[in-house]
């Protein structure tokens, strides 16, 4: 596994006028692997978008590298950067506190005379969406550090943020577009299923994996 980064060039119109949308982001993370294009062998590929320090980043977890040219394509030139994700993963250890960002995509199913097997639905408010990662935490393979609930679920305890919510647009076919809930969220964890958590990191979390959600990442909480 690969972990590559570039930064996004946001003051050169002429490359971003093409990403309006998730789709072309979409379609730029899988125009970065040729290979696979070529083989028709196409692998799943997990990414974000980062913005941190005022500057934005295309942030890809992949199989395989991708091509330094075509991951380049909309970003600073010599600012793309890809390192192995492997031997980070063999570094991970059982009870390991980590500080954690993931960007997802929270959703609920409700059923409703037209939807008989559930319509799904995004959390809107900030409390549906921590409870959301709360919820899946044990499940992939970490807890959350300070979460806490009582047995009558009426107190939550959250010890982590939503850094960012917004409503990019996805363009499923043409003339069709729907907004997609994106939501950030940053915090601790501490390890507890170590096989699990590595599926947590190398699959991601939730839906729409192939339009920017899912992506976690870690690093050790300094004591």
């Amino acid at each position: 596994m690969y972990l590559s980064r570039v930064e996004i060039d946001t003051n050169n119109r002429r490359k971003i006028k093409d990403l309006s949308h998730l789709g072309a982001y979409h379609n730029w993370v899988e125009q970065s692997f040729p290979d696979e294009i070529n083989s028709g062998q196409r692998q799943r590929h997990l990414w974000r978008i980062d913005r941190l320090n005022g500057k934005s980043y295309l942030l890809l977890l992949s199989a395989t590298r991708p091509a330094p040219k075509e991951f380049e394509r909309y970003g600073v030139a010599g600012t793309a950067v890809t390192k192995s994700y492997d031997a980070w993963l063999d570094q991970l250890k059982v009870g390991m506190v980590m500080r954690f960002r993931l960007t997802a995509n929270p959703t609920h199913s409700i059923v409703e005379p037209n939807h008989p097997k559930g319509r799904v639905v995004p959390h809107v408010t900030i409390e549906q969406q921590k409870q959301w990662l709360a919820d899946r935490a044990i499940g992939a393979g970490f807890e959350l550090v300070g979460h806490r609930e009582t047995e009558s679920d009426k107190i939550h305890e959250f010890a982590f943020d939503v850094v960012s919510h917004d409503w990019p647009m996805l363009h499923r076919a043409k003339g069709h577009g729907v907004r997609l809930s994106r939501v950030t969220f940053e915090g601790l964890l501490c390890v507890k299923d170590l096989p699990t958590f590595k599926q947590t990191l190398t699959r991601g979390i939730g839906r729409e994996k192939a339009f920017g959600m899912g992506l976690m990442t870690v690093i050790p909480e300094v004591q």
